[in-house]
């Protein structure tokens, strides 16, 4: 996964530091038209953009966290390392983001929201599996 990042690097917009990062990564998410609490990762290293290729990453210092979105009753396990490629209303190529469904853990390989329905939020995983949500659910603070 590292080279991934690596591979990207150049020409990347990159923030280190727990503060500055929330803030990127916010800021991204808001410029895309998806929810800012989209990514509720902690204690970030590191943020990083590539406005070329599309590719965006988060480092954060902890192997990982799992944060359960109340409104949906939904738990989402975040990797040490999430990365993503980004376009207009979507993330795509997701790693390292997992969310249980029973007693499985299914990797989320996309995340959109069509101009149609801005309002809802639609996660696809690896399975092919997709569930579309409320996008209040994944306000900041949520």
């Amino acid at each position: 996964m590292a080279s991934q990042i690596e591979s990207h690097r150049s020409g990347a917009e990159t923030v280190n530091g727990d503060a500055i990062c929330r803030k990127k990564s916010i800021e991204l998410l808001g410029e895309l038209g998806l929810p800012k609490g989209l990514l509720p990762l902690e204690d970030i290293e590191e943020f990083g953009y590539n406005r070329d290729t599309g590719f965006m990453w988060l480092v954060q210092r902890k192997k990982k966290i799992d944060h359960t979105f109340k409104k949906i009753k939904q738990t989402v396990s975040y990797a040490g390392e999430v990365t993503a490629f980004v376009e207009k209303g979507k993330l795509k190529k997701i790693t390292g983001v997992k969310t249980k469904e029973l007693i499985l853990w299914l990797s989320v390989v996309e995340v959109y929201v069509t101009e149609a329905s801005p309002e809802k939020v639609t996660f696809k995983t690896g399975t092919g599996l997709s569930d579309t949500f409320d996008a209040a659910a994944f306000a900041l603070g949520e």
